[in-house]
């Protein structure tokens, strides 16, 4: 399962799409709810590194790395929490933190776009509101649609296969 997040993960940055609108944060959080703890924190960067090297590394992948290892570790939570208020909780969290880590690091860099003050960092977040409706609504989608799938699967898997199915 790891290995097939990790491809979708890079299709989906590759393929056109709304700016931040992708499945990663979905599958650190999946991942961190189904997978081990290694391959939970492995996965979304697996796919960062892949696609970066594709579309161009930049400045902010420590930020930007580091928010899904974040995200992952929220999902690790969500592996003893799963319920779906949690883990809509934890999908709208993932984009908060994916939001203020990321937009801090384009505040904090050198080479920034924003003077070094608390208003110059209160426009660098301001101006990033677009983008985080975009990665809100995109990682509340992909994670209804990773973690309902897995459930209607699980579902049907109890009903037909019910030996199969686990305790």
């Amino acid at each position: 399962m790891a290995y097939l997040f990790i491809v979708l993960g890079v299709l989906f940055r590759l393929v056109p799409h709304l700016p931040n609108f992708t499945p990663i944060a979905a599958i650190a959080l999946f991942g961190g709810a189904n997978l081990s703890k290694k391959q939970a924190v492995i996965v979304p960067l697996a796919i960062m590194a892949a696609s970066d090297a594709i579309i161009g590394l930049h400045p902010l992948i420590l930020f930007t790395w580091g928010s899904f290892i974040l995200t992952a570790f929220i999902g690790l939570w969500l592996k003893e929490n799963r319920t779906v208020i949690n883990i809509f909780g934890a999908a709208a969290s993932s984009s908060v933190i994916f939001f203020i880590v990321t937009n801090f690091g384009v505040w904090a860099l050198p080479a920034s776009w924003y003077p070094h003050t608390l208003n110059g960092l209160i426009s660098c977040y301001v101006m990033a509101l677009p983008f985080y409706r975009n990665m809100l609504l995109g990682d509340l989608f992909y994670a209804a649609l990773f973690f309902g799938a897995y459930e209607a699967v699980n579902i049907l898997i109890r009903k037909y296969y019910p030996k199969t199915s686990r305790a």
